[in-house]
């Protein structure tokens, strides 16, 4: 029977999905079959599984450290945000509908069913789960119908093991105060603690670290060190992007306007990674560099809104300027969608029905519709002959005369379109940039020689995240803190 453990954090970003990912590779190294498990995630960051649904990256990164494709139970609630106070609900892969934030505080009891469902499905292939919580626990205001965090652990009577990060200091009052707030059933479950992203001499923290242990009673599994090498992995969250761009470093300048709802921003990785690139993330209030050799729109949960942030910040002008000089532009899914000549949303999908104008770089219009398209797909670059592989998640269609110019086929069906002039492209396939032999011919026209083999990088990122877990962090303790997954009822 499968065993279950639940890391859970003292707050977001103190590294627990990367934690995980290194667990279950280390795990997986020790013969065991393991799973990964993330009852609710926010991200529009999402992957694409081969069983038709989408869940959050870093599921999908996880299931990758253990060896196996990624599937909808991994992660059976995403909220993918869409307005500053809702969100895009799916469930089990689909979706299931918009949310407002406190209509889905009221509501999200109701998803617990669905959710052990999918737990206790994986329970079934494997011999361990390791479940990676939400936020922080000590939210106490989102206590009450909780799914994702001590509300799941309790439910499925999963032990969890608390994570906080020192690099932002007070990691002390962190986990001290999380105990503080909990409720004593909840407190019954934390088997011990965790301190994450430490830089210097680690002997510095023992006696922080002996004072959490005699504050709350919890044993320590570990200090772990600063990761040097996290940026090689893809990205979970939006707020990682700008530390991963190259900005003032050699090579061909490529410009990414960071829009509030950009998504599936997993394309620049690729980009990130290689030396010839210097992949520019440009905030709002700072104008698209002149000096860009390539200026990538990529993909956005709110197409229209974005639009609208794009011209508020002056960037369709700057664009229209990039053009002029003979510079290059692609768009990708939402991007694509924002440099036709109109955006269509009959039915209201992302707000008020009606159309607006794109940026009319493409000779194409595009209508959102209400089923989303997910699809993982793989293909030919038509200029090079170069295979590809990617994936699409998108509503909506794309048609006009520039998609007589496809630059892509996927199964032998011509994707994507391009402008006369051949300076602008775009087209609905995410991910492409990780194919090793599209990206050096993509690059090429541009001036630039590719010298990374991503795939290759990210799976030995992987094996070395392992090696650093399996140093700093008990995973003895951890294996024999899991308990057995009980059945349903």
């Amino acid at each position: 029977m499968a065993k279950a453990i639940m890391i859970q954090g003292t707050g977001s970003n103190v590294g627990k999905s990367m934690i995980v990912a290194g667990i279950l590779r280390a795990l997986r190294a020790r013969g065991l079959t393991v799973r990964p498990f993330k009852p609710q995630n926010m991200s529009n960051n999402a992957a694409v599984t081969a069983d038709g649904g989408e869940i959050g990256r870093a599921q999908a990164l996880q299931a990758r450290a253990c060896g196996v494709a990624p599937h909808t139970d991994m992660n059976p609630i995403l909220l993918k945000p869409q307005t500053a106070t809702g969100a895009q609900v799916i469930v089990q892969g689909q979706v299931a509908g918009h949310q407002e934030a406190k209509a889905f505080g009221k509501n999200k009891q109701a998803l617990m069913p669905a959710v052990l469902d999918s737990f206790h499905r994986l329970a079934d292939s494997c011999d361990m789960i390791v479940v990676e919580g939400a936020g922080s626990p000590a939210e106490t205001n989102l206590r009450h119908g909780d799914i994702a965090n001590m509300g799941f652990a309790r439910a499925a009577r999963v032990p969890v093991i608390l994570m906080g990060c020192i690099d932002r200091g007070g990691v002390i009052a962190q986990i001290v105060g999380t105990k503080a707030v909990l409720s004593d059933a909840d407190n019954a479950l934390i088997r011990g603690f965790a301190v994450n992203k430490f830089r210097g001499d680690r002997s510095l923290f023992d006696a922080g670290r002996d004072d959490i242990v005699a504050r709350t009673g919890w044993p320590s599994l570990g200090v772990i060190p600063w990761f040097d090498r996290a940026a090689r992995l893809p990205a979970e969250d939006v707020m990682d992007l700008p530390a991963r761009a190259r900005s003032g470093g050699a090579g061909i300048v490529v410009a990414v306007p960071q829009l509030p709802r950009i998504s599936n921003f997993d394309d620049l990785d690729p980009l990130a990674a290689e030396p010839g690139v210097d992949l520019r993330i440009v905030p709002p209030g700072t104008p698209l560099p002149a000096e860009a050799d390539l200026i990538l729109l990529v993909g956005s949960k709110s197409t229209i809104a974005d639009l609208t942030a794009l011209r508020a910040e002056g960037w369709d002008v700057d664009i229209a300027g990039h053009i002029r000089r003979g510079g290059q532009v692609l768009g990708l899914c939402g991007g694509y969608q924002m440099l036709g000549r109109t955006l269509s949303d009959p039915e209201g999908i992302e707000g008020p029905a009606g159309t607006v104008a794109g940026l009319g770089h493409l000779d194409v219009e595009t209508v959102l519709e209400p089923k989303k398209n997910l699809a993982l797909r793989s293909g030919t670059d038509l200029a090079s002959g170069a295979a590809l592989s990617g994936y699409e998640i998108h509503m909506g269609a794309t048609r006009g005369p520039d998609c007589e110019r496809p630059w892509l086929t996927l199964e032998g069906t011509p994707e994507g379109a391009a402008s006369r002039s051949g300076q602008v492209r775009g087209c609905y396939l995410h991910g492409i940039f990780a194919s090793d032999s599209f990206r050096a011919a993509f690059l090429e026209t541009l001036g630039a020689q590719s010298s990374v083999a991503f795939e290759e990088g990210v799976e030995d990122t992987l094996d070395r995240l392992a090696a650093h877990v399996e140093a700093y962090f008990d995973i003895d303790m951890l294996i024999a803190s899991a308990a057995e997954v009980q059945s349903e009822g």
